[in-house]
């Protein structure tokens, strides 16, 4: 039954991605920059064809594979686990040649294990965790000329090839502006600049479509996530303007690079350059004269703050873009320990909460704490678990 709807689903996704790929097409033969134009003509249609032959694929193979299998049988179980590894592998394959926001999908479906077949997660984590994509220097040339208006050793006094940070949208470099300023440039990997509509209509398909196989998997949100990076640096002066008026108390200890609006566009972002030591890195937070400790009551709060006072979250808070440094204004105590600052980084998705979800989040993590069965459910079903799967969503919050 499952294969038959995937198989449903798949050829529903083939048709809206040919029909996506229609209209890109359409957008490709109006195009202004031909050089653009022939780029998306024989990218374009090569990306959208692999989806949707890894999509066919994967769902004739759980049609007929698990056709006439009895439903909880042993053999179905075992053939099941060896469709969902054939499965993974081509998702992998799909993912690795596309590229981009594909990979950005693959390391978000490696980190739920609690939803999604363990094949699946475990290929992805193996894989595509820490697998990002690196533009060459020509290509970071070509970009920031077409954005900025000139070379990079033009644009900037001082310009290092050599990137700090590689994600699966976009790479940083550190440069220097010409009035001496050290600055952290992020730049947009080049095929999402040429691909970045198509891709994201197709990858919503494949989100939307993995909802509806797996019901429990709603990571449709990740197709909110912004490629334009001047809705990026807005965030980052919204989060610092919440702290600010919501959160004074704890606004100094919160902050995000300045942005040199400039020197920044919708796919190239010109930030200051901020050393210090990723949240995880306890060695070098130690070195830093800061204690462990205070950090981690600091993120804590910082995001608590976030989630039920402002609502307004930052939704990518993995080590590299939580920085921990000493506060600038602050001096060392009698025992030569420093204040700790948090800086955010990379504020691209963000996700607004409005009351009811807050309340309802913040009674939820009170019936955990008290133990509180009843409320607990309750609140479980209120933020959308459904009364089948509340102890499933309460347990995530546990990990």
């Amino acid at each position: 039954m499952a294969g038959r709807f995937l198989l449903g689903a798949t050829r529903k996704l083939a048709l809206a991605t040919a029909a996506g790929g229609g209209m890109t097409l359409a957008a490709i033969a109006t195009s202004d920059d031909p050089s653009t134009a022939l780029k998306l003509c024989t990218t374009v249609p090569l990306r959208l064809a692999r989806l949707s032959v890894t999509a066919a694929t994967i769902a004739f193979d759980y049609e007929y594979s698990l056709r006439g299998l009895p439903e909880d049988s042993i053999e179905r179980a075992k053939v099941k686990h060896d469709v969902h590894i054939r499965s993974a592998l081509k998702l992998e394959e799909l993912f690795l040649k596309n590229g981009g926001i594909y990979i950005k999908l693959g390391q978000h479906l490696s980190q739920l294990e609690y939803l999604i077949p363990e094949e699946y997660v475990q290929r992805m984590r193996e894989s595509l965790l820490n697998r990002c994509p690196v533009s060459s220097y020509d290509q970071v040339c070509e970009v920031v000329e077409k954005e900025l208006g000139g070379k990079p050793d033009e644009v900037f006094r001082k310009f290092d090839p050599v990137p700090i940070a590689s994600a699966s949208l976009a790479q940083v470099h550190v440069a220097h502006t010409h009035d001496g300023q050290e600055v952290a440039v992020k730049v947009q990997h080049t095929h999402m600049t040429d691909t970045a509509a198509a891709d994201y209509a197709t990858v919503e398909l494949i989100v939307n479509t993995l909802h509806r196989f797996f019901p429990t998997f709603d990571y449709r949100w990740l197709v909110d996530e912004e490629l334009d990076f001047l809705v990026e640096a807005k965030n980052s002066i919204k989060c610092l303007d919440n702290f600010r008026k919501l959160s004074p108390h704890i606004a100094l200890y919160v902050y995000a690079p300045k942005v040199y609006w400039n020197l920044s566009t919708s796919k190239l972002l010109t930030m200051e350059f901020i050393d210090g030591a990723q949240v995880n890195d306890v060695k070098k937070i130690q070195r830093l004269g800061i204690q462990p400790n205070e950090v981690a009551k600091l993120v804590s709060q910082a995001f608590a703050e976030m989630m039920f006072k402002h609502g307004f979250v930052h939704c990518d808070p993995h080590a590299a873009n939580l920085i921990i440094r000493p506060l600038p204004s602050g001096k060392r105590s009698i025992l030569g320990k420093r204040k700790p600052q948090l800086v955010l980084l990379d504020h691209g998705l963000y996700k607004e909460l409005d009351l009811d979800t807050r309340t309802n989040y913040a009674a939820l993590w009170k019936a955990l704490i008290f133990s509180d069965a009843r409320g607990i459910k309750e609140n479980s079903v209120k933020l959308g678990a459904g009364e089948d799967l509340y102890a499933l969503f309460a347990a995530v919050f546990l990990q």
